[in-house]
């Protein structure tokens, strides 16, 4: 049987972090795997924040709406925003940040997108009516086979 549950918040740093915990907690209680939690958490915290750093960093507010659906053990989040387009309509490629070198030359960033990459089984970005959609499918029992 799916179940699923939709939620929205302003795109801020704190309403965002509010926004991943409720939808953490809603996921638990529709039956998220709990060993998958951490994984789902950390891809959704990377996916939310690109959206508030980047697809409103340049204006005053804008919203985010989660929508979740746990069907035939896989897991859909489609994260919609009104902020502009990715750069070439497209995902970006997600490949690790350089790591090699000393401490103090380390990046600060540029492992989202390679993480998010990492942690889902499927990614799909569409634009549509003027918004970003970002989708992100988990297998909730991954070691199935």
């Amino acid at each position: 049987m799916a179940e699923s549950f939709a939620c929205s918040f302003t795109a801020t740093e704190l309403d965002a972090r509010s926004g991943i915990s409720t939808v953490m907690e809603r996921l638990r209680d529709i039956d998220l795997p709990e060993d998958r939690a951490g994984d789902v958490q950390i891809a959704l915290a990377e996916a939310v924040n690109n959206v508030v750093e980047h697809a409103y960093g340049d204006t005053t507010t804008g919203d985010v709406r989660i929508q979740c659906r746990i069907a035939d053990e896989i897991l859909h989040i489609q994260i919609s925003d009104a902020g502009p387009p990715l750069p070439n309509g497209e995902l970006p490629a997600g490949t690790p940040a350089e790591i090699s070198g000393p401490l103090e030359t380390l990046p600060e960033g540029g492992f989202g997108w390679f993480l998010i990459r990492e942690l889902t089984c499927r990614l799909h970005y569409a634009r549509e009516n003027g918004n970003n959609q970002l989708s992100l499918f988990f297998e909730l029992f991954p070691d199935r086979a």
